[in-house]
């Protein structure tokens, strides 16, 4: 069994897996099929995967951070995402709900690791592994051109925009480019600073990043990222965690989050404007 009051595991204890799993899986079944009791089920059970993990003992070696709590946190956030549907919309009160439970599922968690428990596992390193270099920049150049080649034409041709209100008056068109944006930085919030680091202290990085994406990829699609949009949300939500490990710097994923969003704003302003941005875009 891997030890794990480190920073991370470095090996795959089956147990540990099929535990995280479990409640990882509990994601698709919350945010792409809908079936609220198949995922509280899934949680239960990966919980309870976590316990016997937990007091098995095949080293000599008590675990010091214990599975079932961290788990525990994760579950509690994604049960706090499952109480509301994640249809995008911009009026006030639906604003004000998506700012409460979302701002929940990465409060609650944070707040029992940092207060209850006592531990910092969930932190948020803003500046992280320090300044930015060559590499770093050039990816967000490259972000931007990928979006601008690739996102039109999966929004446009998909017909997946409409999954998004319209946004036809300059109010919505700046709401949208508000709750855009703040989704995209509590994606990083969630599911790379909790969920991941969470996954991390009981599994190698090549293993819980897959799970993370699993919860990340599952979120979009019921947002609205459907039809053929995994096929572009499993590597960025893979890149995301990639990216995390190299720079350790929320700053620098939030930044390359943004600026994908910021294609996706005006994106969707162009769908449902026709003629408004068609010089800015191929499709």
């Amino acid at each position: 069994m891997a030890r794990t009051h480190g920073t991370h595991a470095t090996r795959v204890d089956p147990l540990v897996l099929a535990g995280a799993l479990l409640v990882c899986l509990s994601a698709p079944a919350f945010y792409v099929l809908r079936i609220w009791w198949l995922g509280a089920i899934l949680l239960v059970a990966g919980l309870a995967v976590a316990v016997v993990a937990d007091r098995r003992d095949p080293d000599g070696i008590r675990r010091e951070v214990g599975l079932t709590r961290d788990l525990s946190l994760i579950a509690a956030g994604l049960l706090i995402v499952s109480s509301m549907s994640l249809e995008a919309k911009l009026d006030n009160l639906s604003i004000l709900r998506f700012g409460l439970v979302l701002g929940g599922a990465v409060a609650v968690p944070y707040v029992i690791s940092r207060f209850v428990y006592r531990d910092h596992a969930i932190r948020f390193p803003w500046r992280g592994g320090g300044r930015w270099g060559r590499l770093q920049w050039g990816w967000l150049v490259a972000v931007l051109a990928l979006g601008w080649l690739i996102l039109p034409f999966y929004f446009i041709s998909s017909g997946v925009y409409l999954n998004w209100p319209v946004v036809d008056t300059p109010d919505l068109i700046a709401r949208l480019f508000v709750g855009v944006g703040a989704v995209g930085i509590w994606d990083e919030l969630f599911f790379i600073c909790t969920v991941f680091a969470l996954l991390r202290r009981h599994l190698p990085d090549v293993a819980a990043n897959p799970l993370q994406a699993i919860v990340f990829v599952s979120f979009l699609w019921e947002l609205g990222y459907r039809e053929w949009g995994p096929l572009l949300t499993i590597p960025f939500a893979l890149l995301q965690g990639l990216i995390f490990l190299r720079t350790r710097s929320l700053a620098y994923v939030v930044t390359v989050h943004l600026l994908f969003d910021a294609v996706v704003f005006a994106v969707l302003v162009h769908g449902h404007n026709p003629g408004l941005l068609d010089g800015l875009f191929l499709v």
